[in-house]
């Protein structure tokens, strides 16, 4: 039986026609090190997740303040439960997620708001 031929890999042997050969190299990024130094990943763009309104309500609670996030967009109720639990330890204070809205016990716009941005929102005190 015969011993295949071996083709060395360390680039000092040409393949024949290389389509690539008259390439340009110009204006490309330099290749990544081979020496094993780790590579840093670039810094992820924060996206914006768009805009939401906080509102402060008292009407139809017993006198209760409560405050209200809504007009979430693109987002499913289990991430907005999730947030709602964070504003909820954040604040020390209850809180529920209603008709796609998260509601707050007591007047908490400014923390909410914190949490918001945090998870890339674009908070906006709506209302009077």
């Amino acid at each position: 039986m015969a011993v295949p031929k071996r083709i060395p890999t360390d680039g000092t042997q040409s393949f024949g026609h290389n389509p690539f050969e008259g390439l340009s190299r110009e204006g490309l990024p330099p290749a990544p090190p081979t020496d094993g130094t780790p590579q840093v990943a670039p810094k992820p763009v924060k996206k914006n997740r768009g805009r939401v309104d906080i509102l402060r309500v008292k009407a139809g609670r017993g006198g209760k303040t409560v405050t209200v996030v809504k007009n979430f967009v693109g987002i499913g109720l289990p991430e907005k439960e999730q947030l709602a639990k964070a504003m909820q330890k954040a604040c020390g204070t209850g809180g529920t997620v209603k008709d796609g809205q998260i509601e707050i016990q007591g007047d908490k716009r400014t923390e909410v708001a914190r949490i918001l941005s945090e998870a890339n929102f674009q908070p906006v005190f709506a209302g009077g």
